[in-house]
């Protein structure tokens, strides 16, 4: 097994990307309160716009969790990038939110309290905390399938030199994003001269076997919208992907998942300052899918904060809506207290069940 000192940050210097902008919460702005963005979303005038109401006008019930088969670990939301997109605020200066090596072992009692197959291990750039490794190792050992929410140019820093050979041998499974496969509309997301290290850091992990049809070397790519819209049918723009990476740059994937931007945090700014907020909730509104909800990730996710809080899925963590427990906290995590509660929703929700729907594994229908 393999760690790192809770001492060894990563240097400033190190961090190394050209930011789109930086952190809500470096320039104090209202919006990096939870309950703020929650309010900006319920003052717009949006007829039969509470999401609980809209799943009983199709004749749906109410959100409840079932059995859990997913257990997320948001290990902290310092990152290396300032993505305008990004609904956890990551960024540079927040060192602060790391998860400590405590309350990661209090995740892997929880874990093995549960059924889940799949530890899927996200942030910020969840490499950067200095546990990650060890806390691959143990759920590797546990034989679970371990997937790692990668942004591409983590992996081109010096100190997460050889991570790609390390995460190949253990089987993980890197889901990484990348909002486009231009490079100028990955670059408006995401800082300039980013596309080219994400192509960069994409041979990198080909040459490690990732991209090359191998069950235990998955390399999933993440797309997001950069506007105000909804992505373009998945399958589609797998096939597209494929083709045009492998043609212009050399590189291969297995496969594609799309996601439809939450409408919080730093993508809500951008609505928000674009004017764009009320058109976006309306058009998420209109194209509300039924089909969609049966694979919302927050039936069988169990998600928890990089302080051991636990939520039900990665966007109300972000909203500071606690899971319907006791006590939300990992350390007193009680299967009995999950199976048939309800999940909490707002009105960001209906980002989650428009179109062919969005969860962390893509579209849902």
């Amino acid at each position: 097994m393999s760690d790192e000192t809770a001492d060894d940050r990563v240097p400033l210097d190190d961090l190394g990307d050209t930011p789109a902008l930086s952190t809500l919460l470096s320039r104090r702005t209202p919006l990096v309160d939870p309950a703020v963005q929650l309010a900006t979303l319920d003052a717009i005038e949006l007829p039969g716009g509470d999401f609980d109401a809209k799943l009983a006008c199709a004749g749906l019930p109410p959100l409840v969790a079932r059995k859990v088969r997913v257990f997320q670990i948001n290990v902290g939301k310092l990152c290396n990038m300032t993505c305008r997109h990004c609904h956890v605020d990551a960024g540079p200066d927040r060192w602060a939110e790391t998860m400590d090596r405590p309350t990661m072992e209090a995740c892997l009692r929880a874990l093995d309290r549960t059924e889940a197959d799949t530890v899927d291990i996200t942030g910020g750039a969840p490499e950067l905390n200095p546990h990650f490794r060890w806390l691959v190792d143990e759920c590797v050992a546990r034989g679970k399938h371990v997937i790692d929410r990668c942004n591409l140019t983590v992996l081109l820093l010096g100190r997460t030199r050889g991570l790609p050979e390390w995460l190949a041998e253990r089987g993980v499974e890197v889901v990484a994003s990348l909002p486009h496969n231009r490079r100028s509309n990955t670059d408006a997301q995401r800082g300039s001269g980013t596309y080219d290290r994400s192509i960069a850091a994409m041979k990198l992990l080909n040459a490690a076997g990732y991209g090359a049809g191998d069950p235990k070397r998955v390399l999933t790519l993440m797309h997001n919208p950069s506007g105000a819209w909804l992505p373009s049918a998945q399958a589609a723009m797998e096939r597209e992907w494929k083709a045009s990476l492998e043609r212009d740059h050399g590189v291969r994937f297995d496969r594609l998942i799309a996601l439809n931007n939450m409408p919080i945090s730093r993508f809500l700014e951008w609505l928000e300052s674009t004017g764009n907020t009320e058109a976006y909730l309306k058009r998420l509104l209109d194209a509300f899918n039924p089909g969609a909800v049966s694979g919302l990730m927050c039936t069988d996710t169990l998600s928890v904060g990089w302080d051991g809080r636990i939520y039900d899925c990665d966007f109300n963590q972000m909203l500071a809506m606690e899971a319907d427990m006791d006590r939300p906290h990992v350390d007193a995590y009680d299967p009995a207290q999950h199976d048939g509660r309800a999940v909490r929703t707002a009105r960001h929700c209906f980002g989650c069940t428009a179109g062919a729907g969005s969860s962390c594994g893509g579209a849902t229908t």
